[in-house]
């Protein structure tokens, strides 16, 4: 089992919650959720452990975002496509992706994303704005330029794999 496939467990990532998750709306508001977590924390400094409530809040949007939209009316467009690539490559193990996405640039960009995700919590804790700009910028470098490799595996296989094609419409 990849970790990819573990998360969307984690998730509850059904067929039925990836359709969902595939609303172009589910995937650009999702990019809210990092910079809310920033703010509600570094809140602490102004409104003290009241910084929990915008923090949860912050942390249970990510949690219940990819389910939160409806199945979009089209999946041709970028943040749709972005996300159903997602899916084919946790099934990796399962249907084989072409060689030339089994390099190692899905790991560099989401180790970028990583240590822009760990920036911004330094950030936090020492209130460093430009730790912080930086950090959320790095992840969100890593991350958009992940999705767009995505959209490229997800382009390269649709028409290869039937269950693939049919999410296509």
């Amino acid at each position: 089992m990849t970790l990819e496939r573990k998360i969307a467990k984690v998730f509850n990532l059904t067929h039925e919650n990836w359709m969902k998750h595939s609303n172009p709306w589910s995937v650009w508001t999702r990019y809210s959720v990092l910079p809310l977590i920033v703010l509600a924390f570094w809140s602490r400094l102004w409104i003290g452990w009241w910084c929990l409530i915008p923090g949860v809040i912050s942390l249970l949007w990510m949690f219940f975002n990819p389910v939160f939209f409806k199945q979009p009316k089209s999946t041709k467009n970028w943040a749709s496509k972005s996300v159903m690539g997602e899916r084919v490559y946790l099934n990796r193990d399962q249907i084989d992706i072409p060689a030339i996405h089994q390099k190692p640039i899905y790991q560099i960009l989401n180790l970028i994303s990583s240590i822009g995700m760990g920036l911004a919590i330094w950030a936090i804790v020492v209130y460093s704005v430009w730790g912080a700009v930086l950090g959320v910028a790095l992840a969100y470098l890593g991350k958009s330029w992940y999705l767009d490799r995505m959209v490229w595996l997800y382009e390269d296989m649709k028409d290869a794999n039937a269950e693939y094609k049919s999410w296509d419409y």
